[in-house]
């Protein structure tokens, strides 16, 4: 009997997840065999977690919060997006036994945003609020976009300028505090903070929006979040969060370790059908 290729999401919490449900989808449209499971795995157990997993076989892993700086430390090659990201959500074994580690999420929340709602990031005036291991992940795919600016605005100001300082050589980002916000205007505003699931917000001034501008939430419910309620109320043009984002960074994994790149449009579609009404 042949062996299952075995693939894993490791977080803690992970209950929640919805990896393994969306690369089983994935799998079974593009006619691949594999097994993808979710492992509960607290930080202090993150190495031996991942030795074991691999030492049994797995083909390759994703690592979600608190986990992602931790698999960066781990493994020795990396991809350029992760070497930038300093986070790992990807960890790929290669024919020599070694593992590559790389960050989808970047390149996940650009598809999501200019593939499949036509969101056009070169030249826009673009603002992250939160300056977390979040940001870090998606700030160099969005500057690679042709931005006319990059915000980040962080409640303690030296950790936004600091981060911005970091991809500085990229085009045109700065950090601050939330304070300074007043009076200026952005085309898109992203959410990397974890507040909005509890239902709280940074403290936005009035007007920060552009006309016909949007809001993007990284983080998903089955209900709309604090932040994309605060895009309705505000007149966003689209008011989004991060559940196409999921998806997309979970099938750029899916082409790195099997080759094969599946259609993402019908299982957002699903995974969306499925919400509360």
């Amino acid at each position: 009997m042949t062996r299952l290729d075995r693939y894993a999401v490791f977080g803690h919490p992970i209950k929640h997840s919805k990896s393994p449900r969306i690369h089983r989808l994935f799998a079974e449209q593009t006619g691949q065999t594999l097994e993808y499971t979710a492992q509960d795995v607290p930080a202090e157990q993150f190495q031996s977690a991942v030795t074991t997993f691999f030492a049994g076989g797995g083909k390759g892993l994703n690592c979600t919060v608190p986990l992602k700086e931790l698999a960066w430390n781990y493994v020795a090659h990396k991809t350029e997006r992760a070497q930038l990201s300093k986070a790992v959500n990807t960890l790929a074994l290669q024919a020599d036994g070694s593992l590559l580690g790389d960050n989808t999420d970047g390149i996940g929340l650009v598809t999501d945003l200019t593939i499949n709602h036509g969101i056009a990031l070169s030249g826009s005036r673009i603002l992250i609020l939160g300056a977390g291991g979040a940001s870090r992940g998606i700030i160099a795919p969005i500057l690679e976009q042709t931005p006319h600016s990059l915000v980040i605005a962080n409640r303690t100001v030296d950790k936004a300028v600091k981060l911005a300082a970091e991809f500085d050589n990229g085009g045109s980002i700065t950090g601050c505090g939330f304070e300074v916000l007043k009076n200026r205007q952005f085309d898109l505003i992203l959410n990397a903070t974890s507040a909005s699931l509890s239902g709280c917000m940074p403290p936005l001034p009035t007007g920060l929006l552009a006309k016909e501008g949007v809001c993007y939430d990284l983080a998903y419910g089955n209900e709309p979040t604090a932040f994309v309620r605060w895009g309705q109320e505000n007149h966003a043009l689209k008011s989004l969060d991060g559940l196409g984002m999921l998806v997309e960074q979970a099938a750029e994994a899916f082409f790195i370790w099997r080759g094969v790149r599946p259609k993402t449009r019908p299982v957002i579609e699903l995974l969306n059908s499925e919400r509360k009404p």
